[in-house]
């Protein structure tokens, strides 16, 4: 139901699963992250305070992304930050992927229909790096996913 996907010690990602179901309230990232991700389960009347956010200067280093699957089937590859291939998840419907770490590249499995959460912001071309998957890695990923 919550998978945190991590290489040497290093965060990459975080699903959280479609059938995810507690009650309360609960954060899945640690304080530091500039992306924070969090489930809330309340009864019906419960009263959130109504409440104003204060201005906090934070610096932001890396972006963060949060993808809410909302129709279809994807596939995320994961990795490294050398460009590397690391391992593959399918998500579905439902479901739900913080990136904090490292690379990752999609493959739409099914006609798919996605909602992106990041920082602002956008710095065009300089906010990322686009790379070409080895033929290596290729394999590796078609191996891994038959």
């Amino acid at each position: 139901m919550l998978e945190e996907i991590k290489h040497d010690g290093e965060f990459l990602a975080l699903i959280l699963s479609r059938n995810y179901n507690k009650p309360g309230i609960e954060f899945f990232t640690p304080d530091d992250f500039s992306q924070q991700l969090g489930y809330m389960r309340h009864p019906k009347g419960k009263v959130i305070q109504p409440h104003v956010h204060n201005q906090v200067p934070r610096e932001v280093h890396y972006t963060q992304e949060v993808l809410f699957i909302r129709r279809g089937k994807v596939r995320v590859d994961f990795y490294t930050k050398q460009q590397n291939y690391l391992e593959s998840r399918v998500l579905e419907a439902g479901d739900i992927i913080l990136l904090a770490n490292g690379g990752h590249g999609f493959e739409a499995l099914e006609e798919l229909e996605m909602i992106e959460v990041k920082q602002g912001p956008y710095a065009g071309d300089s906010d990322k790096t686009r790379f070409d998957t080895s033929e290596e890695d290729l394999k590796k990923i078609a191996d891994a996913n038959e």
